[in-house]
């Protein structure tokens, strides 16, 4: 089974702290079958304080990291503040042994700082972005991005973009109907990418946010017919300037990329869950031609949809009997 630790330090947020704890944890996970080992791991075993003044007990120290598979680490505590050394030491370690290594919000300084992301890209709280880079010069920081995987090593914005993170982890390890599984239990959206915008400048007026969310939701049902902004603006009631100016609002991205997105998660889903011949995947999922799916799809995902399909199904079997070893 695939071992989870999360570091748990002194005066840590509960909020941050509860997020990759509910995504991996039993309660939700208990729902599908037993997927992940979850450890709290803190500097030292025993009571550890929070930012919210209350104490938790943490049972695993820094050692435990050591049969961590994957290692989260949430917001750090404070930008300014240099972390423990020998939590330092334990994440290069882990990272050096092939190990997984997520940094969420202001944990991304940390993994900075132990060096990890040295010519990588990252992400973390935009409200941080200029602190991390005359910090990190280092490290190309993409201010816009809610998380960026790139690998072995995965970075988030704030507070909802973790669960993003978290949820993308579960999808990348599990595929797309397990992580969809848990997000409605959370009631989050399924699947948001990676680079839409962190926040919003100004927000929708509310009777243009109900038609807005009402022509996305009719949308995504129809994923199999030719869509385009004149289309959903048509059905939405609304110039095609302005649909286009509120869409970008209210989803972070452009009409293209998260139509792109929306249809590569239901390739997913068909996919793992479905018997379909590829062809008819690309079909059901609005992608014209199984060409077109294959290249969009391998261009995302770095493998075909056969490939992906084999791969997944490969893996049942074990994870049915909870026994798995997760793809990273």
């Amino acid at each position: 089974m695939h071992t989870i630790a999360v570091l748990a330090f002194e005066g840590i947020s509960p909020f941050h702290l509860s997020v990759p704890c509910i995504v991996f944890g039993d309660d939700i996970l208990k729902l599908t079958a037993p997927r992940y080992r979850l450890y709290i791991c803190g500097e030292k075993r025993g009571s550890v304080s929070t930012m919210s003044g209350f104490n938790i007990d943490v049972e695993h120290d820094l050692d435990s990291l050591m049969e961590a598979d994957t290692v989260i680490v949430p917001a750090w505590r404070d930008a300014d503040q240099q972390p423990p050394k020998a939590l330092l030491q334990a994440l290069r370690t882990v990272h050096s042994r092939g190990g997984r290594i997520v940094g969420l919000c202001l944990g991304t300084f940390v993994l900075a700082e132990a060096g990890l992301l040295d010519g990588r890209a990252a992400a973390t709280h935009w409200a941080w972005a200029d602190e991390f880079e005359r910090s990190y010069p280092q490290v190309s920081l993409n201010r816009n991005a809610l998380y960026i995987d790139d690998g072995d090593i995965l970075t988030s914005a704030g507070t909802a973009a973790a669960i993003d993170c978290c949820l993308h982890i579960v999808r990348s390890d599990h595929g797309a109907e397990i992580a969809n599984r848990i997000a409605r239990r959370l009631v989050v959206a399924p699947h948001r990418d990676g680079g839409q915008a962190q926040y919003i400048e100004k927000p929708l007026p509310a009777s243009g946010a109900d038609q807005l969310g009402t022509v996305i939701d009719w949308a995504i049902k129809h994923l199999d017919e030719p869509l385009s902004l004149e289309k959903l603006a048509t059905h939405a009631g609304m110039s095609l300037r302005s649909f286009t100016r509120h869409f970008r609002r209210k989803t972070g991205t452009t009409f293209t990329q998260w139509l792109l997105s929306q249809r590569l998660a239901a390739a997913q889903h068909l996919l793992e869950t479905g018997s379909c011949s590829i062809d008819h995947v690309a079909e059901m999922a609005g992608f014209g031609s199984t060409v077109s799916l294959r290249q969009h799809f391998t261009r995302a995902f770095s493998i075909s949809p056969s490939h992906y399909r084999r791969q997944f199904r490969n893996k049942l079997p074990a994870q049915s009997a909870g026994a798995g070893t997760p793809r990273r």
